[in-house]
């Protein structure tokens, strides 16, 4: 959630409303503290997902004011619909810092492209022009590794 946030505090584009993305990501997941991070592998229908997560958005808001309780909750279930620019692209910020995860993960493991599934089920779904910069980054440092790993003695 930090990282996120801290991705969108630096985005460049002036057509989004930064404090809303940078709210948004701090939101989105706060959920998967008492649910954990239901996975599509889990086999948990959507509709299944979001109950618990709702359930979870209210049991950990149920102590703060109504006003405060209604803008962590409209913020997640904006988020959670992808009904505004800020939801889709956090959603892509997220995206991309899974797959981040996954290359410092392959990296602190000395194993480039054992973590090719978190790659793949991200295809197609970066369409921001900075996200897309990002992942090409992340994408061409990674196949480095793996050339460097596949010949060690070139």
């Amino acid at each position: 959630m930090y990282r996120m946030a801290v991705m969108a505090l630096v985005t460049e584009d002036k057509s989004l409303n930064k404090d809303r993305c940078i709210r948004l990501a701090l939101v989105h997941d706060m959920a998967e503290c008492i649910v954990g991070d239901i996975a599509p592998a889990d086999n948990i229908s959507k509709e299944e997902k979001h109950r618990k997560e709702k359930a979870a958005m209210r049991q950990l808001t149920h102590l703060l004011s109504e006003d405060l309780r209604k803008e962590i909750y409209e913020l997640w279930e904006e988020y959670e619909n992808q009904c505004t620019a800020e939801a889709k692209f956090v959603k892509q910020l997220d995206q991309c810092e899974m797959i981040l995860q996954a290359f410092e993960y392959e990296e602190l493991e000395n194993t480039p492209g054992r973590l090719q599934d978190f790659y793949d089920s991200t295809a197609g779904k970066f369409v921001h022009p900075e996200i897309l910069q990002l992942v090409s980054l992340i994408n061409t440092e990674r196949n480095k590794k793996k050339a460097a790993t596949s010949h060690p003695h070139s």
